[in-house]
C-alpha cells in the first residue's frame, strides 16, 4: 500500500557542496519512510552533480559538485519530486542479529538491569524481545541508528562517555539502540552485549555496510562458545547473519 508524501520540507545548507533536506523535528518511523522514499526518488532522478545522498532520521542530506549543479537548481528539482513520490509502507530486509549478552562483552547490562530494577534475565529479554528499525547509517562506518527500544530501558546516556568501546558491541543509549562496526570507537551509550556479526567489512566490495535504513532487527541471544565460534567464521569470511526469506 502507497501513500504520497504530506510533510512541509526545510532546505538548510551544510557547506558550500551540501544540502540538508529536512522533513521533520522528531523521531518518527513516518518521516523516516518519505526520507528514505525522497532519496530513491531523488537517486533516480540521476542529477547530474548529485555525489550522494545520505538518509538520516528526519532528513535527508545531498552531496553534490556545485560546478556541475547549482544549489537552486538542486532545490528544485527536489520540490519538483518531492510533492509525487510514493511511501512505500513495506519494510525493508529483516535480521536476525546474534548477541552475547552481559560479562566481558556487555560490562554494563548489570548497572543498566539495577537501575530499571529488574534482572539482567529480564533485560535481556525485554532487549530482545523487541523489533527495531534501522533509522539510519553514520557516526563510523556501518554504525546502525536503531529505533524500536522498549521504553521501560530507555536509558539516559553515560556521565562519562568511554574513549573506546569493544568492536561489534551492542549498545542503548537514550531511547535509541545501535550495532557497533568491527571496530573500537568513542560512545556514551551504555554495553549490553557484543555480536559476532560485521556490520562494516570492506571484503565485501558491492555491500560494504551490512545494514540499510529501513531494514528490521531482532537480536536473538547466544552463549559465549557460541559468540567465539561465530566470531571465527566471520573473521575466515563466513556470513553468520543473512537476511531472513
Amino acid at each position: 500500500m502507497n501513500t504520497s508524501a504530506q510533510t512541509s520540507i526545510r532546505f538548510l545548507d551544510s557547506g558550500e557542496a551540501a544540502l540538508t533536506v529536512e522533513l521533520g523535528s522528531i523521531i518518527s518511523e513516518d518521516i523516516n519512510r518519505q526520507v528514505i522514499a525522497l532519496g530513491e526518488a531523488l537517486a533516480m532522478r540521476d542529477l547530474k552533480g548529485v555525489e550522494e545522498i545520505i538518509p538520516t532520521y528526519r532528513s535527508l542530506l545531498v552531496l553534490y559538485d556545485p560546478l556541475h549543479l547549482s544549489r537552486d537548481a538542486l532545490c528544485l528539482a527536489v520540490n519538483e519530486i518531492w510533492p509525487h513520490i510514493n511511501v512505500l509502507r513495506e519494510t525493508g530486509r529483516r535480521w536476525a542479529i546474534p548477541v552475547c549478552y552481559g560479562g566481558e562483552h556487555g560490562i554494563d547490562l548489570e548497572e543498566v538491569a539495577q537501575r530499571h530494577g529488574m534482572s539482567p534475565e529480564e533485560l535481556i529479554a525485554r532487549h530482545s524481545g523487541a523489533t527495531y528499525r534501522v533509522y539510519m547509517i553514520g557516526f563510523t562506518p556501518g554504525f546502525a541508528y536503531l529505533g524500536g527500544l522498549p521504553q521501560e530501558i530507555h536509558t539516559s546516556r553515560r556521565n562519562e562517555p568511554r574513549a573506546r568501546v569493544p568492536p561489534r558491541s551492542i549498545l542503548i543509549g537514550g531511547k535509541q539502540a545501535g550495532i557497533c562496526p568491527p571496530m573500537e570507537i568513542p560512545s556514551g551509550w551504555h554495553l549490553l552485549g557484543q555480536t559476532p556479526v560485521r556490520s562494516y567489512d570492506p571484503r565485501r566490495s558491492d555491500r560494504p555496510f551490512l545494514f540499510e535504513p529501513g531494514d528490521i532487527v531482532r537480536f536473538k541471544p547466544i552463549t559465549p562458545e557460541e559468540y567465539r565460534e561465530m566470531c571465527a567464521a566471520a573473521e575466515a569470511g563466513e556470513e553468520v547473519a543473512k537476511p531472513e526469506p
